[in-house]
């Protein structure tokens, strides 16, 4: 059934501001706004004293340098996860293209898998707690994912399925077919409402005296956001549903969630930590 009224799909151009060779995409934009909202947020985190108690911290000078860690571990997370679990046999007959991030692709399993990398690292040559460092990166992750989703709106890439509700688009280069925003479906689950359930639970309780459980609470909470919003994303077209209305999203959604429960049942279990 053909909704009565279509939404017309905002003809913004992927481009913002080109001079001569140089061009900076909403892409590339939303990366770069993302992360500094991130660092600023942690950076807002580790100085208020009310929330860690006793508990060992990052200092603010700490969170400052850790940011080139975890914008090189989102970068070269994400292309890589993009490149290999979704269009290996691509990259392999054109392995040039792999390098080519300005292009889109991103993962954001394989940005998760590399930030975690770039933590580890930066906590041990820190002395610091690998699980504070998670949590507080767990915590301001979802802004930057809801910038991400929007440049994919804006992109008109990830599109989603054929839908009759009011609100559905004609994405360009998509068909016909009205379809379901599940781009900004993504927004609102795996950035707004996971930023606000983390707001509470890091600043109404002491849980960040607790570490690893907001970093699990963030793991579970983005492994059930993504699996909900792939009811209504179209799969990408080179691998298609893998078994009935089963999703690469929600195949590698399922370990987050798996592992989130894990960690935040081992976290609540274990005593606060002393300085």
């Amino acid at each position: 059934m053909t909704p009565l009224v279509v939404l017309p799909f905002p003809a913004i151009d992927p481009v913002l501001i080109e001079v001569g060779p140089f061009a900076l995409r909403w892409y590339a934009l939303a990366y770069i706004v993302g992360i500094l909202l991130a660092w600023r947020y942690m950076r807002r985190l580790v100085e208020n004293d009310r929330l860690w108690g006793t508990t060992p911290r990052p200092t603010a000078a700490d969170i400052d340098d850790f940011v080139m860690w975890g914008t090189l571990g989102i970068i070269i997370g994400g292309r890589l996860g993009y490149v290999l679990f979704y269009n290996p046999a691509y990259y392999l007959a054109n392995p040039l293209e792999a390098l080519a991030v300005w292009s889109g692709g991103m993962s954001f399993h394989g940005g998760f898998i590399g930030t975690v990398a770039a933590m580890i690292l930066f906590a041990r040559s820190r002395g610091l707690s690998i699980w504070t460092l998670f949590d507080l990166a767990g915590c301001a992750a979802p802004i930057g994912i809801f910038f991400g989703r929007i440049a994919n709106f804006i992109n008109a890439e990830l599109w989603g399925r054929p839908a009759d509700v009011p609100w559905a688009f004609v994405f360009p280069g998509a068909g016909p077919e009205p379809r379901h925003p599940s781009q900004l479906y993504e927004a609102a689950l795996e950035g707004v409402i996971l930023f606000l359930v983390l707001r509470v639970l890091s600043t109404r309780f002491p849980l960040l005296q607790k570490p690893g459980f907001l970093a699990g609470a963030f793991a579970f909470g983005y492994g059930l956001g993504r699996s909900i919003a792939e009811f209504y994303r179209v799969p990408d077209a080179h691998i298609g549903y893998l078994s009935g209305f089963f999703t690469m999203g929600m195949l590698l959604s399922v370990p987050m969630i798996l592992a989130g429960l894990a960690v935040m049942y081992w976290s609540a279990r274990k005593p606060r930590l002393q300085p």
